[in-house]
């Protein structure tokens, strides 16, 4: 089964891969990784704003951050020229939640991204990770992720 038929099966239809929002390429390959830039959380009506431990709560934040897993997808198809089975794997992600001084289950936030690229990709989607706690992100979105991939 390719990828594109488990996210079908999944519901998801990858968006176009969004534009980068200031002086920045979307993504970067050298050899055989590719390095996507920060892909923040977007839903079909824009921005998915809020803040963690603040007006957000952890499933919502989870829901951001499985958005952020489908744009960093989807740039991972435009630098595969549309072709998702040159993707070998997800090598990391690093997280980035918008959250007060006192919410401590940022991991918890970020799983909804990693939850969705191992149900995705398989073991494929399984990565290293790191999520950490921001004061603000831009556009006050939720959660912003960024991605390190192996492609051929």
């Amino acid at each position: 089964m390719t990828v594109e038929d488990r996210l079908a099966q999944m519901g998801v239809t990858l968006p176009d891969a969004p534009a980068p929002a200031a002086n920045y390429v979307p993504f970067v390959r050298v050899g055989d990784t590719l390095y996507v830039s920060g892909q923040v959380s977007m839903g079909p009506d824009g921005f998915i704003v809020g803040k963690l431990g603040d007006t957000m709560g952890v499933e919502d934040g989870a829901a951001a951050a499985r958005s952020c897993a489908i744009s960093l997808l989807a740039q991972v198809k435009a630098a595969c020229e549309g072709d998702l089975s040159r993707l070998v794997r997800v090598v990391k992600l690093t997280g980035f939640v918008n959250s007060t001084q006192d919410f401590g289950d940022q991991p918890k936030v970020i799983n909804g991204a990693s939850d969705f690229l191992a149900e995705a990709l398989g073991d494929a989607g399984r990565h290293s990770r790191s999520a950490v706690s921001a004061a603000s992100l831009p556009f006050g979105v939720a959660v912003e992720i960024e991605g390190i991939f192996e492609i051929r």
